[in-house]
């Protein structure tokens, strides 16, 4: 009554394929033309778990899926050569944005076409500027990336603390130059508002009047933090103005407090808006070195509980703490240890040597030297040293760096400079020296000029004669001589 199929095994398939036998037990499987019953053969390729279909037609079996352990889109990029055809087509797109036009000459066409529509009057103007300020790139091997300084950028917001004094007024001069937007903040306890009255009704600076022992909330990108008595006439004046423990107490005044309190008040600023801080230290942290040169390796030789201690500690301090918020709140920061500095809108009679010299000639005066003279000095002029600075903030060096003029005189020497300058029959008069009076001061600009790419430009006898044309009109009012703002030749600050 039934029909027995014989599934049997085939030699050349793998050996999971075996003989199975499948009873047919319905008589209605077999027509009535059929032959009687007897075995048939039939060739089952498949494994132990499939079973073969009897219910009509023959049993094709799905081919197996290759590369199951990959995902789907890759199995789909695999299959019928797409890969070859993805490969091409970037081919193709390479080919053709290597010979096409640079999408930034489109759109510089696009700007000047818009420009051209716009303001006719000016665009022959802002031609010239373009098509010069493209040959200075391509003079100076610009290609791209970093973009130097003179080149015109985006400007940035920046805040310069002690603006309104002499090495921030002549910074603040370059950066309104370079189109930035300036915030200058001062309390003018030795600045003066006549230092940036020339840029009043620019769009692009701002005046605060504040104190940055107190907090201040600005959106910046840059902090250049020059606030701080820097002559020791001020900071002796004034010593707790210029230093403060890191305790809050409430009689505290002084330049520490400024060095400390100040400094704290703006990193917290930078860290707060995610901007970049650069801090002026000064050469004296070094204090009466027993290194000479000096190199910002150098742990310097400073008494701390002398009269110049508020300043030489105060900036010590702030040094440290620019360095703790580096290290424990990733605040970008830069430290420049500032050396003696001279140009216009020095205060006249601030105590430093070079001003002291230069208003006692030309008021006719003996010139004073402290000691024997033979202590010596460096000095640079204000340009310089902007120039430093900015070089140093927009760097990717944290410092610190020696910003000065390595070109050492002793006091006699420098006597005899302003002599010749300003007259030749000027006195000279000697007094005791004041205490603490460092013996020598030279810098190692070393790695300045590596790092940087900076080095002092201006002697001495260039520079001076520009400082004497500024005293001379602050002094007498004589208004003849042109100003000799910093605009060729722009920088600033200084010791004493």
């Amino acid at each position: 009554l039934g029909s027995q199929f014989l599934i049997q095994e085939d030699p050349d398939y793998p050996s999971n394929c075996s003989s199975k036998k499948v009873e047919l037990s319905s008589p209605h499987l077999r027509g009535p033309l059929d032959p009687p019953p007897m075995a048939s053969e039939l060739i089952y390729r498949g494994g132990h778990d499939a079973r073969p279909s009897v219910s009509g037609g023959d049993y094709v079996p799905k081919p197996e899926k290759r590369f199951l352990w990959l995902s789907r889109p890759i199995r789909y990029l695999l299959r019928e050569q797409r890969l070859v055809f993805v490969l091409v087509g970037m081919a193709l797109a390479s080919l053709l944005f290597a010979l096409a036009p640079s999408s930034s000459s489109s759109s510089a066409v696009v700007a000047e076409l818009a420009l051209r529509s716009v303001e006719p009057t000016r665009f022959g103007a802002f031609q010239q500027h373009h098509h010069r300020t493209a040959f200075e790139a391509a003079a100076k091997g610009f290609v791209g990336g970093k973009v130097p300084l003179g080149v015109k950028r985006k400007g940035l917001r920046v805040v310069v603390t002690g603006g309104a004094g002499f090495v921030g007024s002549h910074l603040v001069d370059r950066l309104i130059a370079r189109g930035d937007s300036v915030i200058v903040v001062d309390n003018f306890f030795t600045g003066r508002k006549e230092n940036v009255m020339h840029h009043f009704g620019n769009p692009n600076f701002e005046l605060i009047r504040h104190d940055v022992v107190e907090p201040l909330l600005l959106e910046v990108d840059q902090i250049y933090h020059l606030a701080c008595p820097a002559s020791p006439v001020h900071y002796k004046f004034n010593p707790i103005k210029t230093i403060i423990s890191l305790y809050s107490l409430s009689f505290c005044r002084g330049v520490h407090k400024t060095n400390v309190v100040g400094t704290l008040n703006m990193l917290g600023l930078a860290k707060r808006v995610g901007a970049r801080f650069l801090l002026t230290s000064t050469s004296e942290v070094y204090g009466d070195p027993l290194q000479h040169p000096q190199v910002e390796t150098y742990w310097g030789n400073v008494n701390p509980i002398g009269v110049r201690s508020c300043y030489d500690e105060g900036k010590r301090t702030a040094e440290t703490l620019t360095m703790d918020y580096h290290r424990g709140a990733q605040v970008e920061v830069r430290i420049a240890r500032i050396f003696n500095t001279y140009g216009p809108r020095m205060c006249i009679d601030d105590g430093r040597v070079v001003s002291n010299f230069v208003a006692q000639a030309l008021r006719k005066e003996p010139l004073t030297v402290y000691g024997d003279g033979n202590q010596t000095r460096s000095f640079q002029y204000v340009s310089d040293l902007v120039e430093g600075l900015m070089r140093l903030m927009e760097g990717e060096h944290i410092g610190p760096f020696n910003l000065g003029n390595p070109g050492e005189f002793t006091m006699v020497e420098l006597a005899k400079v302003v002599q010749e300058t300003i007259d030749p029959d000027a006195k000279i008069e000697f007094r005791p020296n004041t205490e603490d009076d460092p013996h020598k001061r030279k810098p190692d600009i070393t790695r300045a000029k590596e790092l940087l790419g900076w080095e002092p430009k201006i002697p001495l006898r260039q520079g001076l004669p520009l400082m004497v044309s500024d005293f001379r009109k602050r002094i007498f009012g004589d208004h003849s001589d042109a100003n000799p703002s910093t605009t060729s030749t722009t920088a600033g600050t200084g010791s004493s």
